[in-house]
């Protein structure tokens, strides 16, 4: 077994000592978690696997004034003595910084002279760090290179995102990009106040609310739906129709089918009947969602591909011309640290498209900060390198968002999931919300290759997955990121 330990600095909180159990080594070319032992004792740090090879640390770190996010060190090799664990996570996060900073620059990225000046210092700061060791001022430097480093790593994409909108708006005034939301149980109570901040609206099939009997379907809540956003002149996507974690589907589905061959067709029964009832005036279907991670339908990786195969089958033997999307959940393969299995997220998709199956868009899950079906938070400099890395499968993406304004409980939020999964600036907050949303949803709109950006859902007055992650509080009152997202809606999109 292969292991690598890290020194850590004195005087750690209990809440970090508590993350960094957390960590894990990553490596592949898809850069994903292999399943990792973590120990943390004695002020040292120990992740060990079953393969001894070179990989790089995944592990939670509070950055000063930036939040508590995933960090990844630059690729180490394993050996008998112990790293020092800032001096590597600062290491790494320099390094892929100058890195992004130098590709971008060569696609024809122009720097502020401050960017280009702040990452120069940034990287003077590492080096006097190295410099410095093994003194205790080592370890103070490398902290201060690592709030430097994300500094310079926001505003490095702030440039990033400025200057492809403006090569994008030269070519085309007003994007094509489809801006929406999931809508719930109702249509929203301020039509107005919707069109303002989106120009597609996703409308939900839950199973279980339409088929609570077998054989007794009650369409009239998607009828509301659809007709509501059809008469708003909305572009209409469809779905998820199965979320392959359980969420939504009927009880008596496990009273009557266990195996895997009789339950697929049960579920691809109900996408038929759903796909041909709305075809005329839907076009886009999300025939799943996080079809890549066990759950309930399925253990095996073949398992849930064959299923998930199937599934995308049924409606295109409906209709070819329809536009199927199949979506991802944990797009950074978290799950990957604690369960052993044959592929990464990106790597099923990959998978799944080798079959021949035709997608119009991959649905990447981007909700941050809810645990378990959330990802660990990380900054934009790690989204905008995995949305490049999901780019190479050569389907456009459609990029699901999500952060929560609050913490605690909610009577209408699933019970399975919680608030806490590192934090974005000053935590879970209404006003860190907004601005996670301006950051993450400018950056995801910019990409020429992501077709749709649609929020997690849009009250956390009615029933819904992510805890506090709506738009409109429990009392319905309008969150400041629907005003963020109100603006970029009317700055660059149709």
């Amino acid at each position: 077994m292969g292991t690598m330990n890290f020194d850590l600095p004195v005087g750690l909180s209990s809440d970090t000592l508590d993350e960094l159990e957390r960590a894990s080594v990553a490596g592949g070319q898809d850069g994903m978690p292999f399943p990792s032992e973590t120990c943390v004792q004695d002020g040292r740090l120990s992740v060990a696997r079953k393969i001894d090879e070179s990989g790089s640390l995944q592990v939670p770190w509070l950055i000063d004034g930036y939040g508590r996010v995933m960090l990844s060190s630059a690729t180490l090799m394993e050996r008998p003595g112990a790293y020092p664990l800032v001096i590597e996570l600062a290491r790494g996060k320099v390094n892929q910084l100058r890195g992004q900073a130098a590709d971008w620059s060569m696609g024809g990225l122009l720097m502020p002279e401050t960017l280009t000046q702040s990452i120069a210092d940034t990287a003077h700061i590492f080096g006097r760090a190295i410099a410095a060791q093994p003194d205790r001022e080592a370890i103070d430097l490398a902290q201060d290179a690592l709030v430097r480093a994300h500094l310079a790593a926001q505003e490095l994409v702030r440039s990033y995102i400025a200057q492809v909108f403006h090569v994008r708006h030269h070519r085309q005034p007003r994007l094509d990009t489809t801006l929406g939301c999931r809508l719930q149980t109702t249509p929203p109570a301020d039509p107005a106040g919707y069109s303002r901040s989106f120009n597609a609206a996703a409308v939900p099939f839950a199973w279980k609310d339409i088929e609570p009997e077998h054989g007794n379907l009650d369409w009239r809540g998607p009828d509301a739906l659809v007709d509501w956003a059809v008469g708003q002149g909305m572009k209409v996507m469809a779905g998820p129709l199965i979320d392959f974690s359980g969420l939504q589907l009927p009880d008596w589905l496990w009273e009557r089918e266990t195996d895997l061959f009789n339950l697929a067709g049960v579920l691809c029964e109900f996408v038929e009947r759903a796909v041909r009832r709305y075809q005329d005036r839907v076009q886009v279907w999300q025939v799943s969602a996080g079809a890549n991670q066990s759950g309930v339908l399925a253990t095996r990786d073949e398992e849930l591909l064959w299923l998930t195969a199937r599934l995308a089958d049924t409606v295109r033997r409906i209709n070819p011309h329809l536009e199927i999307v199949i979506g991802l959940a944990h797009p950074w393969g978290d799950y990957l640290a604690e369960q052993p299995r044959n592929y990464s997220p990106f790597v099923f998709a990959d998978t799944l498209l080798r079959t021949g199956l035709k997608l119009s868009a991959l649905e990447l899950e981007i909700v941050m900060g809810v645990t378990p079906r959330g990802s660990y938070c990380r900054d934009p400099l790690e989204f905008s390198r995995l949305l490049d890395l999901y780019a190479l499968l050569g389907v456009p993406l459609q990029v699901t968002l999500g952060y929560p304004s609050a913490t605690g409980k909610l009577p209408d939020a699933d019970p399975d999931q919680r608030v806490g999964l590192g934090h974005w600036r000053g935590g879970y907050t209404p006003d860190a919300q907004a601005d996670w949303t301006a950051t993450f949803a400018s950056l995801a709109l910019c990409k020429p290759f992501v077709r749709s950006v649609q929020w997690s859902h849009l009250a956390d007055a009615e029933p819904h997955q992510f805890p506090h992650c709506g738009l409109l509080d429990p009392s319905g009152h309008a969150k400041p990121a629907l005003e963020e997202l109100a603006h970029l809606r009317g700055e660059h999109l149709k």
